[in-house]
This record gives structure tokens, C-alpha cells and sequence, in this order.
């Protein structure tokens, strides 16, 4: 039996210790985030007004929930090379994106809550002061949605890589897709709020505001779960989708006598991947032989390949 594991010595930073994309765009919604929550608070305070005050402490849980996304994209990058990561720091970035799926869940959950009480027991609604804030909060938001500009192969792909051809196998930056669905969860907020305020406001349709705020939890808790199922995915090492695995197949045998025996990949990244490729064969053939058969574009960047041996006589 050979047990080869080549590129023992290669960084394992994969790439981690660049500075991403979408780590500059979070921090600046974070800067607009945060001024928005300071002028909406103040105003808040030296006006009197409730909605002002509100919609300043809900842009401040947002900015605290992309903070934590800022912090997962410095936090890889710094440790990018520390040794006590055995694949590097690509997970972190999963992890961000887990923990602001978490956030949306309870936010989604708040404004269930909150809107039930209100069809419940209706509360009076200052509409031109609510009306300005909702469009105020929509410009911002829809500035911020525009500034991270997560793609929409993003959104389609999530958990449906094994239906397509080519490699999807979370390629996209978690991190970012949990800071753009908090932005656009704050711009679909405003958007029914508007809806549900003018309709209150002209046609005496008052319920329509909770029921907006209730329709808003249901999309928000619909985000929060497909992120939740995408990350934790990664988390916890799941094997990546059958289209990969069996193109990964396909190149090692591609001799017609090597035998894939055991396979197994899992994600450490974005669109990185490390695999453990168990291979059979009757003739002596080593693992670099092997790893030259694995075309560059499947994102495989720590692999490892055991070789048995198989003796023809006794077969």
C-alpha cells in the first residue's frame, strides 16, 4: 500500500489572508447604518417622537448584526496563517453568515410578535411622521442593499448545486449573503410599511400595517432558514454535492483500471474545497499522477490520496 499526501508543507491559508470584496462594502453600511441610527435616535429624543426613536434602535441591532459580520471577515484574515487552523480560517466566514442567519431568525420572530399584539390591540399611527421615517429608512437601505450587491446566482444557488453542471458548491461569500439579507430585510420592512401606512392612511385600512409586519417575519424567517441550512453545511463538514464528487470520480479513473474505494469532500471555504481520495489500482501509480488528473477549476486546494495496491494474483 502507498499512502501518499502531497503538498504537505503548502500554506494552508488559502488564500484567507486577502482582504475580501465584501469586507470593505460591510463596513461601509456600517458607517451608514450607524449614522442613521444617531440622526433617527437624537431626532427621537428632541422631538418626542416614538417612531423616530424605534426605527433608530432597529437600525442599531442591524449595525451590532453586521459588525459581527465585519469582525468574521478581520478575524480570518488576521489568523489566515496561524497554524492552530488545520484548513485555515475559510470557515469563519460560514460562521459569520450562521450567526447573523441567527440574528434575522430573531428579528423575524420580534416582528411576528409585535405585529400579532398590534392586530390584537390596534395603537394609534402618527401616519405623515411614520410615512417619512419608512421612506427615509428605504433610501438608506436600498443605498446599502445597492453598495454589497450580492449577486442573484447567490440567492438561487443556495441549496441547489446538485441540479447544475457546473460547481456551486458554496462558492458564494456567506458572510456578505447574512450582511446584504440584513440591509434588505430593513428595506423590505420599509417597503410594507409604506404599503401598509398609505393604505391605513387613505383608506382607513388599519390592520394592513400589522399584517404587513407579520407577511415581512414569514420572508425574513424564509431567508434566515435557507442560510441556516447552506452554513451549517459547511459547519459541520457535509459531504459536497453528488455532481462534484462524481466529476472527482471521473478524472481519477479516468485510466480505466484506478478505482475510486472511499471518497470524501467537504467545504473550508469559500468555493475551497479539501478532499480525501482513497484508490485502488494494480499497477504502482503515485499520488502527484493522480492530482494532475483533477482540473484546477473544482476548487480542490488541500487533497490527500492513499494508494492500495491490489495484487492481480491474488484478485
Amino acid at each position: 500500500m502507498q499512502n501518499d499526501i502531497y503538498d504537505s508543507h503548502h500554506s494552508h491559508s488559502f488564500g484567507q489572508d486577502k482582504k475580501r470584496p465584501g469586507e470593505l462594502r460591510t463596513f461601509i453600511v456600517i458607517g451608514i447604518t450607524a449614522t442613521m441610527m444617531v440622526v433617527e435616535i437624537t431626532a427621537g429624543i428632541l422631538f418626542g417622537s416614538m417612531a423616530l426613536l424605534a426605527d433608530g434602535l432597529h437600525m442599531a441591532s442591524h449595525a451590532a448584526a453586521l459588525s459581527i459580520n465585519a469582525f468574521a471577515y478581520v478575524y480570518a484574515r488576521k489568523n489566515a496563517h496561524n497554524p492552530a487552523f488545520s484548513f485555515g480560517t475559510g470557515k469563519v466566514n460560514a460562521l459569520g453568515g450562521f450567526s447573523g442567519a441567527i440574528l434575522l431568525a430573531v428579528f423575524a420572530l420580534l416582528m411576528a410578535w409585535e405585529s400579532s399584539s398590534r392586530l390584537i390591540e390596534p395603537v394609534e399611527i402618527i401616519f405623515n411622521q411614520a410615512i417619512l421615517v419608512a421612506v427615509i429608512g428605504l433610501i438608506v437601505n436600498g443605498i446599502s442593499v445597492f453598495i454589497l450587491g450580492v449577486h442573484s446566482d447567490d440567492h438561487d444557488h443556495v441549496d441547489h448545486s446538485h441540479d447544475h453542471g457546473h460547481n456551486h458548491d458554496h462558492q458564494h461569500d456567506h458572510n456578505l449573503k447574512s450582511a446584504y439579507l440584513h440591509v434588505l430585510t430593513d428595506a423590505l420592512t420599509s417597503v410594507l410599511a409604506i404599503l401598509a401606512l398609505l393604505a391605513a392612511k387613505y383608506f382607513g385600512f388599519v390592520w394592513m400595517d400589522p399584517l404587513m409586519g407579520i407577511v415581512g417575519a414569514i420572508l425574513v424567517t424564509r431567508w434566515s432558514v435557507g442560510l441556516l441550512r447552506s452554513t451549517s453545511a459547511i459547519l459541520l463538514d457535509k459531504q459536497v454535492s453528488k455532481t462534484l464528487q462524481d466529476k472527482i470520480k471521473l478524472c481519477i479513473e479516468s485510466d480505466g483500471e484506478s478505482q475510486v474505494a472511499d471518497l470524501h469532500v467537504w467545504s473550508i471555504g469559500p468555493n475551497i474545497h479539501a478532499a480525501i481520495i482513497s484508490v485502488v489500482n494494480q499497477h504502482v501509480l503515485s499520488s502527484e499522477e493522480y492530482k494532475a488528473r483533477l482540473p484546477e477549476d473544482l476548487g480542490l486546494e488541500h487533497v490527500s490520496i492513499e494508494v492500495k495496491i491490489i495484487d492481480d494474483k491474488i484478485a
